[in-house]
């Protein structure tokens, strides 16, 4: 699984508007940031460029009316507390040997897995630094669910619980394309990380419908994670781009 088209490999910090804390996390190529931020001016903005990387190929025929449709949705998204949202888009094609410099990309109808990323910070009640209690909270909470797959994580940027769970949907005949009823199986991956620098928890949450392609799905999210701190890791001057 590789990406289906040219995407940034950025460095990400999510708001500190509000006495939020930030967190850093490091976002892989495939992943395309919708236009989530504070003011519609800037949500207007990142829209214009989103929907020009997303749809590279395309025109102002297609860019222009599905701006604001993004934008709106980045909206509803920041009304909900997400400070971050991406979609990722990854070719289903097997890859031959290629060296780093001939990376090769495929066309959308060869096969695409898709999936749904978002970042949101909750309030939590807990000490500065107390992050073990928290995850233990957390962990216990979610294990209570029997549709639940709870577990303890030790990150480098400290404790965390994933929790994975899988929905099964029925789809109604006018909107499959045999005309018949189908069945959709879904899979969500969420992660909540306890702030250690003040009394809030990260969650990362990864959702999509692209089963056969789980297990590198689950691995794009265990990189992400591997990835995320609570202390600016851009001390040697490496470009930060704020998911605000």
């Amino acid at each position: 699984m590789s990406p289906a088209t040219h995407s940034a490999n950025d460095l990400y910090v999510s708001s500190a508007d509000g006495g939020l804390p930030p967190v850093w996390f490091l976002v892989p190529e495939g992943f395309f940031a919708l236009p989530v931020a504070a003011t519609a001016e800037e949500r207007a903005e990142r829209a214009r460029s989103f929907v020009r990387e997303l749809y590279s190929r395309s025109d102002e025929t297609v860019w222009e009316p599905a701006a604001p449709y993004y934008a709106a949705i980045a909206e509803l998204m920041a009304d909900t507390g997400v400070s971050y949202a991406a979609m990722g888009l990854f070719s289903t094609v097997e890859e031959g040997a290629t060296s780093e410099e001939s990376v090769v990309r495929h066309e959308p109808a060869d096969g695409v897995a898709q999936c749904a990323f978002t970042v949101a910070t909750v309030a939590t009640d807990q000490e500065d630094g107390d992050t073990d209690v928290v995850a233990q909270g957390v962990l216990a909470a979610l294990s209570s669910d029997p549709y639940n797959d709870a577990i303890w994580l030790d990150l480098p940027c400290g404790p965390a619980v994933s929790c994975i769970s899988l929905r099964e949907y029925r789809i109604s005949p006018e909107a499959t394309a045999s005309g018949e009823e189908t069945k959709l199986l879904t899979g969500q991956i969420q992660v909540h990380v306890p702030f250690p620098t003040g009394p809030f928890t990260a969650i990362f949450t990864l959702y999509t419908a692209s089963m056969e392609q789980w297990s590198e799905i689950y691995r794009l999210m265990s990189s992400i994670l591997q990835t995320v701190s609570f202390i600016d890791p851009t001390d040697d001057g490496s470009p930060t781009v704020s998911a605000e």
